[in-house]
């Protein structure tokens, strides 16, 4: 399926359409504020099962992010977290950002393995919100990215589609995605500190 939808003023049926693939353990692509990212619903086993299959990661090493449509909605999936580590979020969600933070029980234990931490986005996209608004759960995201050489089907829905339209449920056409991805800062320490510098500046944040 393609579902092309309007990046400032999504069509609320189609946002519908999205979250019903989803409940059913579907896999679709997404656009965000950097790259497209593959997603399914955080609790989807056969989802993240099928996303680690696509991205040919071994399930049990994948380093999947969530993807929440707010700082509240990102609270309930994370330990207390320090003051640093709040205001540098308060400061760059939403925004191109993942921010590494000790999990909760809220996140599946099958999910995270011998993990204590995960990676979580709110990611200033409209279509990204509207859809985890709608489903009242995280998406788990993973970008479609491919590392070892930037692709021009990162950024071009109607590539992406042609690329991958036949291994997910759906791809949603959001306009042009970028090249660049988020920044990544590891919060399980005292301070902030800068894994990957991506879309985001860090500056301000550390």
């Amino acid at each position: 399926m393609f579902l092309r939808i309007h990046p400032e003023n999504p069509d609320e049926r189609k946002i519908r359409q999205a979250c019903a693939l989803l409940e059913k353990d579907a896999v679709i692509i997404v656009p965000t504020d950097t790259v497209y990212s593959m997603a399914c619903v955080l609790g989807s086993a056969k989802g993240i099962e099928r996303i680690a299959l696509l991205k040919k990661i071994p399930l049990k090493t994948a380093r999947f992010s969530i993807g929440c449509s707010n700082l509240s909605q990102l609270s309930l999936y994370t330990r207390p977290l320090g003051s640093a580590t709040f205001k540098a979020m308060k400061r760059a969600f939403p925004g191109p950002y993942t921010f590494i933070v000790p999990a909760n029980n809220n996140v599946p234990k099958w999910f995270m393995g011998k993990r204590k931490s995960i990676g979580i986005r709110v990611p200033d996209n409209r279509i990204f919100s509207a859809i985890v608004e709608e489903l009242g759960r995280p998406l788990v995201v993973s970008s479609v990215r491919d590392e070892s050489e930037i692709q021009e089907y990162t950024t071009d829905p109607e590539l992406i589609a042609e690329r991958f339209g036949k291994s997910v449920d759906a791809v949603i056409d959001g306009g042009y995605g970028k090249l660049d991805a988020s920044s990544v800062l590891d919060c399980t320490g005292e301070a902030p500190v800068v894994i990957r510098a991506g879309l985001g500046p860090v500056e301000e944040l550390i």
